[in-house]
């Protein structure tokens, strides 16, 4: 039986998301198991090499290390791994070997792991990456932004870079940043303590409902944007504008791409999620090169 297609309330069909290929969730079992295997093979090579030409293997215990660090690496890129992953893996074993050297008090470690963990909480389970928007990106969404005074939200706001840009920019808009790391959400209050139309708070975005905004930034990875789709068209008012820095929607058709021009090529994605007609509230958005 045909199912029914959902409706907005002015009438009008709203897009049935497209299924994407699945991506596979990299959890932190994922990267240890890449880890032990990594380790696995290189003690198998230590041992045959200690047997047949009897070398001392503290002499050569960096480059074991760098061995494994790039077993790991491959076993993760066999695993469908983000590639932040790689790094970390060819990192780890290396950067052990080479800190045990060093003799620092066990203090040192822990106060290492508090501050990563600080910064980056649990990336492993959320796939997203401490990412910053930069000047030039926060020019280009300001001229994204309603023309009308309107709520704003960042997904994810980081340091709140972006936020304090376009809070003093549009000092009609309110706007609101969620952001679950502890640093960088201190630093974002921090940093928006002057401005009366920000709010800054510390959790999960998924929770929060975007039926109230007028503008959707999100700057994230591949990982969640069909996740990220469904809940826009599920919430999103029809004049809504969704704009993902970097990273679009598979299968999903963009309005417009806005390219920043800056030096790592930045692209703003824009969508419509209900697919209604351009409102009179946004301002047009210039062609890209390639689109005029």
């Amino acid at each position: 039986m045909a199912s029914k297609s959902r409706r907005w309330p002015d009438g009008k069909d709203a897009p049935r998301p497209t299924r994407p290929t699945i991506v596979k969730v990299h959890s932190l079992r994922h990267a240890l198991l890449a880890q032990v295997g990594g380790l696995l093979v290189v003690l198998l090579i230590a041992m045959a090499l200690a047997r047949i030409i009897h070398v001392e293997i503290a002499g050569i215990l960096i480059i074991l290390a760098m061995l494994q660090g790039g077993i790991a690496a491959m076993i993760s890129l066999r695993q469908n791994a983000p590639g932040w992953w790689l790094l970390i893996h060819m990192g780890f074993a290396p950067l052990a070997v080479i800190v045990q050297d060093l003799q620092l008090a066990p203090g040192w470690y822990l106060a290492g792991f508090l501050l990563l963990l600080a910064i980056f909480w649990r990336t492993d389970q959320s796939r997203v990456p401490l990412y910053l928007s930069n000047r030039a990106t926060s020019r280009a969404v300001i001229d994204l932004l309603p023309k009308a005074p309107g709520r704003i939200i960042d997904l994810g706001c980081g340091t709140g870079s972006l936020l304090s840009r376009l809070a003093r920019a549009r000092p009609d808009c309110h706007c609101v940043g969620i952001e679950h790391a502890p640093l960088p959400w201190l630093i974002a209050r921090l940093r928006t303590l002057g401005l009366p139309n920000v709010t800054i708070r510390r959790g999960d975005f998924w929770p929060e409902s975007l039926a109230g905004y007028d503008f959707v930034y999100a700057f994230l990875s591949p990982a969640p944007m069909p996740r990220l789709w469904e809940k826009a068209c599920a919430e999103m008012a029809p004049s809504a504008l969704l704009v993902s820095n970097s990273f679009d929607v598979p299968g999903i058709s963009v309005l417009q791409e806005v390219r920043v021009g800056d030096r790592r090529g930045t692209r703003l994605h824009c969508y419509r999620p209900n697919k209604t007609n351009d409102s009179a509230a946004f301002p047009g958005i210039p062609p890209g090169p390639d689109q005029e």
